[in-house]
């Protein structure tokens, strides 16, 4: 099952994606319970609901496909742009200037990569003793 992707999207997160993208770059590639960890401390605005969709996507993958949660990894995540919606401030002598309220659309996708069992350093040495 290595190669199962299972993924969780945030749409319309009232946030700029250009912001939200410094957040998940912080993430991508590390397993689960230590991204979510990293999110907990970043002073990023974006934390909140990218560390929301992480989890999302771990629970997705643990209940629907029967995961194991301490083997999965982020594999991929990105954000998109979402509606932006438009509004105006006056200004002097009459004249507007134009607010974009920028919003984005997060993706996480996960996948589960099992741990190498590591054997104790004197198993291996009696191991490649026995070999030679």
């Amino acid at each position: 099952m290595a190669g199962l992707e299972v993924q969780a999207t945030a749409r319309k997160v009232q946030m700029s994606p250009q912001k939200v993208r410094l957040v998940l770059d912080a993430v991508r590639g590390k397993r689960v319970d230590e991204a979510l960890a990293i999110l907990r401390f970043l002073p990023q605005r974006a934390a909140v609901p990218v560390a929301k969709v992480v989890a999302s996507a771990a629970a997705n993958a643990e209940n629907n496909m029967n995961m194991n949660r301490d083997d999965l990894v982020i594999s991929s995540c990105y954000a998109d742009e979402g509606v932006t919606l438009k509004r105006f401030m006056p200004r002097a002598r009459g004249r507007i200037n134009q607010i974009l309220k920028r919003s984005s659309h997060i993706t996480v996708a996960v996948t589960e990569k099992p741990r190498p069992q590591r054997q104790p350093a004197r198993r291996a040495a009696a191991q490649k003793q026995k070999e030679a």
